[in-house]
């Protein structure tokens, strides 16, 4: 039997190495693997005493040869498969072990080249590793560490790998490769600065995070990291409590992207949202993160029962005093937990799951599933900043108007379209969502505000297009109106606020979520 080892991890070579060379097996290697295995004393064949040709092209070509790709592809089974191998002397290989150059990685350290990113892009890697899991069949094929320890406990038992294993080992083997090269298409399309680009190549892992189940629990769900990608739940740590849901996590994603964004835009306060069914239910920022999450509770408690709650700081002493006092959330995220703080949640809340996660990182595109494919943008973001919208007003907003008017619209663009927001001294107390018309969503939440609104903002996600719009807004008691404009009753809606006393900024920007 032999095996042909090529790797540029290096991680447990040594070990799968002599525990192939105890059992009998020949070895084939090159290069720094070859040196590798020489110096801890085993006897290994060069690829070169076996092609007749060394390394050329600057190591660009070491294996790419009959006498090594015939020994890997060969059917042996086919009598002419086998006669051409009499012919040319080429012996058969029985195991492929090889992992790829490090492409991504910074070129000028890399041994083979002159520090150019496509020096790093593995070629005979990749040949051999694909030749192998084609040829599954005869040919088993290893490209992850953690497998060594599990092939050489079969080959032990059984003196050979199953069926079983080379069809998985080879279906591993050739997702390697994919995501290999889709992380080269993914550099050249960033060279290019390519956003939507002709191709679109998805390569991502599964998680070891166990999901309970997906949007219901007769769906089968998992979660996937894309390539390269450091996602906050990755890092997540779970403090107590169920697994969770497919929901918990797209809804905990929501709140904490939202938590960060409206902290940072008022100025790197104390920021709390609670997300239900993908929607924020309350959002405040606060002097303390205690005030701005009793405030944000205080939205709308009842849909708050069984909602995600996102802290932007470590949940200290007071706040926990109103998180207990208030109603049952299923997840909590926050950057940390001061001493007894998870404790005493856990005491009158068992079930919450405690996450206690890094910043989130916003993401390079963003994917959506359709029938048969995806749609794909840019990710969400404000484009114009409050200083440059428009006042159309007579009246114009005074500088606590214009905050409110700013978080406002802010949130209003992280709610379900049609979405209306109502925003008075930092918290959202009125929030509309996901309504087929302007007028309900205003409706809804002026009826959620129940008052609390009074001098404060209105924020709509897209242009009212008729005046009534206006008159629901001013009947909340706010003061301010910041909505897109563009409608073709701009006019009227301009004139409808003037007559109500009411301040309006339009700005040119439409913010629909779906």
């Amino acid at each position: 039997m032999r095996a042909l080892l090529s790797v540029y991890d290096k991680t447990g070579i040594l070990e799968l190495a002599q525990g192939l060379s105890d059992l009998g097996w020949d070895l084939v290697s090159s290069g720094g693997t070859a040196r590798s295995l020489r110096e801890a004393g085993l006897e290994v064949a060069d690829t070169a005493d076996i092609t007749g040709v060394p390394a050329i092209l600057g190591h660009r070509v070491v294996t790419l040869h009959p006498k090594i790709h015939g020994g890997i592809l060969a059917d042996r089974s086919n009598p002419e498969h086998q006669a051409d191998m009499d012919t040319y002397g080429i012996v058969g290989i029985d195991l492929v072990v090889g992992n790829l150059y490090p492409f991504g990685s910074d070129p000028s350290a890399f041994a083979h080249g002159g520090g150019a990113a496509e020096d790093v892009i593995d070629i005979g890697g990749p040949a051999m590793v694909r030749a192998a899991a084609k040829n599954h069949a005869y040919v088993g094929v290893v490209v992850d560490p953690a497998e060594y320890p599990g092939v050489l406990d079969e080959l032990r038992a059984s003196g050979s790998l199953s069926d079983d294993t080379r069809r998985r080992l080879a279906r591993a083997a050739f997702a390697h490769t994919a995501a290999y090269d889709a992380a080269v298409v993914a550099w050249f399309d960033a060279e290019a600065d390519d956003l939507l680009a002709p191709t679109l190549h998805v390569a991502a892992v599964r998680e070891p995070r166990e999901l309970r189940y997906g949007e219901n629990p007769h769906q089968r769900a998992a979660l996937y990291r894309s390539q390269g990608a450091d996602p906050w739940w990755a890092e997540a740590v779970q403090h107590g409590g169920v697994a969770l849901s497919y929901l918990n996590l797209y809804d905990a994603d929501a709140a904490w992207l939202l938590a960060h964004d409206l902290g940072a835009s008022a100025g790197d306060r104390p920021t709390v949202t609670i997300i239900k069914h993908a929607n924020p239910c309350g959002a405040a920022v606060g002097d303390t993160l205690a005030e701005a999450y009793q405030r944000a509770f205080e939205c709308d408690p009842r849909s708050a029962f069984g909602g995600i709650v996102a802290l932007n700081r470590p949940v200290d002493d007071d706040t926990v005093v109103e998180m207990v006092a208030a109603a049952q959330a299923d997840v909590v995220i926050a950057p940390s937990y001061a001493p007894g703080v998870i404790e005493q949640l856990q005491a009158k809340r068992k079930n919450t799951r405690l996450l206690e996660a890094p910043a989130p990182v916003a993401a390079a595109r963003h994917l959506r599933p359709i029938s048969g494919g995806w749609l794909v943008q840019e990710p969400h973001r404000l484009v114009n900043p409050p200083s440059e919208w428009k006042v159309v007003t007579k009246r114009k907003p005074t500088d606590a108007e214009l905050a409110d008017a700013a978080l406002a619209f802010r949130i209003c663009a992280a709610v379900t379209s049609n979405s209306i927001v109502l925003v008075k001294d930092g918290v959202a107390w009125g929030i509309g969502a996901g309504q087929q018309n302007r007028v309900e969503a205003g409706q809804i939440a002026a009826e959620k505000a129940a008052g609390r609104a009074a001098g404060g903002a209105c924020a709509s996600d897209a242009f009212y297009p008729f005046p009534d719009g206006i008159e629901t807004a001013a009947s909340a008691g706010v003061a301010v109106i910041v909505q897109p404009g563009g409608s073709v009753n701009d006019e009227k809606n301009i004139a409808k606020a003037d007559e109500l006393g009411v301040a309006m900024l339009f700005t040119a920007e439409r913010q629909f979520k779906h």
